[in-house]
């Protein structure tokens, strides 16, 4: 029979090791809801770096919410409580599957810190200045959330492209704008700082989805009614940038903003 104080000691050692990996695994975890895992950068799909590297079956380890768009800039994505959606050009509403890819993307754990409520913006320059008057800092990246019913939503979703890659501008030039009327759905997206230009897109970058789940896509402009935002103060950012394609012969040293504005707003004129 062993010593009781090896028993003693062993059954210590034992104890302190589950706990510290409690620990490490809770730190892991806190950490990852306080980042923003990106994919790429906005520049690069501008350019026309369309091809598809990280699969959802990863991107998918890194939140339960965010917005991206898929390999061949086929649709438009929104995920939230863990559930994500392909919003394809033909406006048809699809779950992402595991082996799909996206050339572009961000995605977090949502958890809100912060509740601002809207009566009412008549159009979405109307609610970007509503809400970023309150923001507590313009510094941060911001996680975006609704939950409502929308007099008006406008939104947008490209069809695949085929290589050679054209640049963004020209792709949506092709794409499809669908126009909601009084339904019900909820807003996904993020609010960036412009210390983040040309990684992200500086403002609001948002997609919709109907409770319904018949359509949806990236939003161009909309009406809000009584509808509270919330907000999740996201401070820490991560990136990750393809090692081939397109990619690598990207030129991303010019300013591709003019282009980024008619990308964002499509044929809105808010």
């Amino acid at each position: 029979m062993k010593p009781q104080w090896i028993v003693i000691a062993s059954l210590f050692f034992f104890i302190t090791g589950i706990a510290i990996g409690f620990w490490i695994g809770g730190t892991d975890r806190k950490d990852d809801q306080e980042t923003l895992y990106q994919v790429s950068t906005i520049d690069a799909l501008l350019q026309g770096s369309y091809e598809g590297f990280v699969p959802y079956a990863e991107f998918k380890k890194h939140g339960d919410f965010g917005i991206s768009t898929f390999d061949s800039l086929d649709g438009e994505m929104i995920a939230f409580e863990g559930k994500f959606f392909q919003i394809r050009a033909d406006g048809k509403v699809i779950e992402v599957t595991d082996e799909m890819t996206t050339p572009f993307g961000s995605i977090t754990y949502f958890s809100p810190d912060y509740y601002v409520p809207v009566v009412y913006a008549s159009n979405i320059t109307d609610f970007a200045r509503q809400v970023e008057a309150v923001l507590p800092s313009k510094n941060y990246m911001y996680a975006v959330f609704m939950r409502g019913e929308f007099p008006y939503m406008e939104t947008r979703s490209i069809p695949r492209q085929e290589r050679p890659y054209p640049r963004m501008v020209d792709a949506s030039a092709n794409q499809s704008v669908f126009t909601f009327y009084n339904t019900s759905g909820v807003v996904v997206g993020f609010w960036t700082p412009e210390l983040v230009e040309g990684l992200n897109v500086p403002g609001f970058h948002l997609h919709y989805l109907t409770d319904d789940r018949t359509g949806g896509g990236h939003i161009q402009n909309f009406i809000v009614d009584n509808v509270t935002v919330e907000l999740d103060l996201t401070p820490q950012f991560t990136i990750v940038l393809p090692t081939e394609g397109s990619f690598s012969v990207a030129e991303l040293s010019g300013n591709l903003s003019s282009d980024l504005e008619t990308v964002e707003k499509g044929g809105s004129r808010y």
